[in-house]
């Protein structure tokens, strides 16, 4: 038997092993991914496989899995969705439902209908585009009862926070889920959470993303802006231009993966992803902020003098660049590179504010 049979054997193998766990995950009561981490972590350890490698493995079998319909454990809730018909409240309308929950969807061409369906909600969520969100939360709060609670799903958290506890006096609380419309399941996905007012009001609904293996990550909404300066602005910006660069120099991309690093196609795979999205909502996360904006304009004129380097073949310089650059990362970062099912599900997040840009 050549090395290809033999690779053809094996795969068919580990497919009907999977076939199998998948099967067994849907008939029984789902372990949490630290648990399945850690149960397997020596063995993973000993066969020389990186743990990111079966995380991916287990997320992907949660996330094949059609997700249970309502259980007698659920006690439903009245939920308006303000935008649920945009992808990432498609997503909370569906997830929210399945479990039993009575969800209703206002759009804007439904204002003439917000007092019922605003008026009569434990809960309302916005998910609209960043642009529109204050003014969105003004509108809203006057059909609102004060016992309702209040929640943005916007990915910029002080702007949003601050207008719900102007304009309504119940409960507020500000999320911002850290990942896109397209997911299958909230297992191992974050979810920041900044708290505004009455937060016990809100204490189901963390508990039913905790439920469904979601990470919840609390700061407040200066912290997270501040954060996300760095986490999706700059990131967006970086992959946005790798992105145009590609397209400008018309580079072959196929024949590149043919000979390509694993990291490189990783990357290309991110950039790929950006460019699926919906463009105004690549860039309204670019623009959203001033110091967002002055982030990249900072980000890029640190390219421009790192290329004035490479253009004069400045070797030290560039060396030096690259040991000032190795010293901060080995002093911030080494202890935070812990094991994936440490970092991810049992360190709770404690952002130390250093991060201020002057421009």
């Amino acid at each position: 038997m050549t090395n290809s049979d033999q690779l053809k054997k094996t795969d068919q193998s580990l497919i009907a092993l999977l076939s199998d766990r998948i099967s067994l995950l849907a008939a029984s009561e789902q372990p949490s991914l630290d648990e399945q981490l850690a149960d397997v972590a020596p063995l993973l350890a000993q066969a020389g496989i990186p743990e990111s490698v079966w995380a991916g493995v287990v997320k992907s079998c949660h996330a094949s899995l059609t997700p249970k319909s309502a259980t007698n454990h659920v006690s439903p809730r009245q939920i308006t969705i303000i935008g649920g018909c945009g992808r990432m409240g498609r997503l909370f309308k569906e997830q929210l439902s399945l479990v039993g929950h009575n969800v209703s969807v206002l759009e804007h061409e439904d204002w003439e209908y917000a007092e019922k369906l605003l008026n009569q909600a434990e809960l309302v969520l916005v998910s609209v585009p960043i642009e529109h969100t204050v003014d969105v939360i003004k509108r809203a709060a006057k059909y609102l009862a004060p016992n309702t609670a209040l929640c943005d799903i916007t990915s910029i958290k002080t702007q949003p926070t601050q207008a719900m506890l102007e304009y309504h006096s119940g409960p507020v609380m500000g999320l911002h889920p850290m990942f896109g419309p397209n997911i299958k399941s909230f297992l191992g996905q974050k979810v920041v959470v900044c708290p505004g007012r009455n937060n016990d009001s809100f204490q189901w609904l963390l508990d039913f993303l905790k439920s469904k293996g979601g990470e919840l990550v609390f700061c407040t909404p200066e912290e997270h802006d501040q954060m996300m300066v760095v986490i999706q602005a700059t990131q967006h910006f970086c992959r946005f231009s790798l992105g145009v660069f590609l397209a400008q120099t018309r580079v072959d991309i196929e024949q590149s993966l043919t000979m390509s690093t694993p990291n490189y196609r990783q990357e290309i795979d991110i950039v790929k992803r950006l460019f699926s999205q919906n463009p105004n909502l690549c860039v309204d996360i670019m623009l959203a902020t001033e110091e967002r904006c002055n982030a990249i304009s900072f980000l890029a004129n640190t390219y421009s003098r790192l290329a004035k380097l490479v253009a004069k073949k400045d070797r030290d310089a560039l060396i030096k660049e690259f040991e000032n650059t190795q010293s901060f990362l080995e002093e911030k970062i080494n202890t935070f590179l812990q094991p994936l099912h440490t970092t991810a599900l049992q360190r709770d997040f404690k952002p130390q504010m250093h991060t201020n840009i002057s421009i």
